[in-house]
């Protein structure tokens, strides 16, 4: 097809920036779409490279878009499937391979969704007082790469739907004004996704600051129990003479008024409601 040696070496590349090249004959296209990893659990980053011309559409990728693959087997397998994606020119074929890919996406959106509802759903459940940090950070995490994948495609999806008329004829661009809609649709949802992990966190700290001082306050009331009782065994632990203490009775008597003044300072601080 004698592409652009450049054009190769970015096929090569293991990392490239989302672009679109112009050429007299052909484009060449870099897009990164999002997909889940099971093995590491967490939300990385695909890149399809697509050259398209007047009578081809290319795709090279690593195979971790299940997609891509599972959307040529259909046409492999199912001739009327073929007809209407082959059937109406290069410029649809690609509508549908980019359309197949950012609907891809969206299963990924909703999956965030329910594991935002989840973690809130934790917090605020009175019976469960576990760290839910971890938690939201991976959300938190999830949602910065997929934000970081999306933005570079809202750009070149829009300079796509008005890019040489050749290989993507003017019926098409109420097609790929569909693709950006998907796009924007997807911003959107992880804008608020965004905002629901930031308020998450900021409840989680909340709740984890409440518990630290309701921890506080517990120990200081003992701490402050403690205080009259050790002051009276520290002083009836001199190294001296002391009245009456030859008695057996005393040591009952400072273990009573020990008993009083915990039961008073408990009384008072139940009065005041610091406990």
């Amino acid at each position: 097809y004698k592409f652009h040696e450049l054009d190769l070496e970015d096929c090569l590349s293991e990392v490239q920036r989302s672009k679109i090249d112009d050429y007299e004959d052909y484009l060449f296209i870099v897009l990164h779409f999002p997909y889940y990893d099971r093995r590491r659990k967490r939300i990385l980053q695909g890149e399809v490279d697509i050259f398209i011309g007047q009578d081809f559409v290319i795709t090279l990728h690593d195979g971790k878009l299940k997609v891509l693959k599972g959307l040529m087997e259909g046409a492999r397998k199912k001739k009327a499937l073929k007809e209407d994606m082959m059937g109406q020119g290069t410029g649809y074929l690609l509508y549908r391979i980019i359309k197949e890919l950012f609907d891809s996406s969206f299963p990924l959106v909703d999956d965030m969704e329910r594991t935002a509802t989840s973690i809130e759903r934790d917090l605020f459940d009175g019976e469960n007082e576990r760290d839910m940090v971890r938690d939201i950070l991976w959300l938190k995490k999830d949602i910065i790469t997929f934000r970081r994948i999306m933005s570079p495609q809202r750009s070149v999806i829009a300079q796509l739907e008005h890019k040489n008329k050749k290989f993507l004829p003017e019926d098409l661009e109420v097609y790929f004004d569909d693709i950006v809609d998907k796009i924007e649709k997807i911003w959107g949802n992880l804008e608020n996704l965004k905002e629901v992990a930031e308020d998450l966190q900021d409840t989680n700290e909340t709740l984890i600051s409440h518990q630290t001082n309701r921890v506080i306050k517990i120990l200081t009331v003992f701490s402050v129990i403690l205080l009259p009782l050790t002051v009276i065994t520290g002083f009836y632990g001199m190294n001296v003479e002391l009245p009456h203490a030859d008695k057996t009775m005393v040591v009952w008597g400072i273990a009573l008024g020990m008993i009083g003044i915990v039961s008073a300072m408990l009384g008072f601080f139940k009065w005041k409601r610091w406990i």
